[in-house]
């Protein structure tokens, strides 16, 4: 019998379309970004890190998968368990490589442009919501 905190897991996926919506709020700004902008787009990209690495933690706890390694571990551990597909993945793997240099490097990260990721992470975070509330539904089932 598994213990998944799944009311922990739900808080973070419910706040996963606010994020998404001030990346798409972002991602409608013309012209470059201002330095608060800039500072947008990093809080929520590290908000969305923080909110799909940690459901990954409580998914891995609570469905007993190994020990991730690393944050980067934690998605491959998902995707090997099939929470996701391959294409939410990868998108998930290139942002959270993200998190060191947001946390660690801030003073270092360049504020010049638009992240690539910005435009398509909203889309993905509604994958990885759906893809992980359907693979409880079926394991708790």
């Amino acid at each position: 019998m598994y213990y998944v905190n799944r009311e922990q897991i739900e808080r973070r996926l419910d706040f996963l379309p606010a994020v998404a919506e001030a990346m798409e709020e972002l991602n409608r700004r013309e012209g470059p970004f201002t330095v608060l902008e800039h500072f947008a787009q990093e809080r929520t990209l590290h908000l969305a890190i923080e909110a799909v690495t940690d459901v990954g933690s409580y998914m891995i706890d609570g469905f007993i998968m190994r020990d991730p390694s690393s944050y980067e571990d934690i998605l491959d551990i998902l995707q090997g368990e099939g929470v996701f597909p391959a294409e939410v993945h990868a998108v998930l793997y290139e942002l959270v490589k993200l998190r060191k240099p947001l946390v660690q490097s801030f003073f270092e990260w360049e504020r010049v442009e638009r992240h690539p990721l910005l435009p398509v992470v909203p889309g993905v975070l509604r994958a990885f919501s759906e893809a992980v509330r359907s693979y409880m539904d079926r394991e708790l089932a």
